[in-house]
């Protein structure tokens, strides 16, 4: 029986490096995400997640290596080819950055309005979709200000997949919410994956929300890649940073 083809990675890494002064965050990190999969990247404060993804989206240049973002070589890229690439990604930031000025549907609407030629009406129907995935489209003319911590990350998950992302980078999308609210935001990651087979790079220091989410966890530590494997294997592996890290996190 023929195989399918193999779908490029959504994202590459080779070779990254990132200082900021004498700091050295990135020190040669190599990479690829499997589509379709959750990969969570985990490590201490300061380590360099957060500084991960603002170079694999081409909001931070990296000082040596490639990054190649949905087929597009980042280093080589023109403005108009990073946001042709940036297009099939979403992104929900650790404070979800909604608009304040502008209501529920109007926020989840924004993207829609500036990257596509639909209706007025079908814009409508699309955001009404997107806020009931998350729960939330009975709020659509609630201000970001009316909204929990936990409600203000539904809506912008929901802005996040307005356009139909092939990948969506979360920085740190359960840190701040109660236990009950958490487990909520990583059931909906699940369901990209399980439903949708949306892949996602998951930014955490939560292991439980990595237990729950990942099908692979990346540790960064010293700047280096400490681990890169499954959750059983994060379990039992020996080395003293990552047992200590266990350990803290429990």
């Amino acid at each position: 029986m023929e195989q399918p083809p193999k779908r490029e990675s959504p994202v590459a890494v080779a070779g990254l490096h990132k200082s900021f002064g004498e700091q050295t965050v990135l020190a040669g990190i190599n990479f690829e995400l499997e589509s379709g999969k959750v990969t969570c990247v985990l490590g201490r404060s300061g380590t360099g997640k957060s500084v991960l993804l603002k170079l694999l989206i081409g909001l931070e240049s990296p000082d040596e290596g490639s990054i190649r973002l949905v087929g597009q070589d980042l280093s080589s890229a023109s403005p108009e080819q990073l946001n042709e690439a940036r297009k099939k990604v979403g992104f929900l930031f650790q404070q979800a950055a909604l608009y304040d000025s502008m209501s529920i549907g109007e926020n989840v609407a924004f993207p829609l309005h500036r990257h596509t030629t639909l209706s007025s009406d079908d814009r409508l129907a699309r955001v009404h979709q997107l806020l009931a995935s998350v729960g939330m489209d009975r709020d659509l003319e609630k201000m970001p200000s009316d909204l929990s911590g936990g409600m203000r990350k539904r809506v912008g998950l929901a802005r996040a997949l307005a356009l139909d992302p092939v990948l969506v980078m979360f920085d740190e999308p359960t840190a701040g919410l109660d236990p009950i609210t958490a487990a909520e935001i990583a059931d909906l990651i699940v369901e990209l994956r399980d439903k949708h087979h949306v892949t996602s790079i998951v930014v955490t220091h939560n292991l439980r929300t990595a237990k729950t989410v990942a099908d692979r966890l990346i540790v960064l530590n010293r700047g280096k890649i400490l681990f890169d494997g499954t959750f059983d294997g994060f379990n039992r592996s020996d080395n003293p940073f990552i047992a200590e890290f266990v350990t803290d996190a429990a």
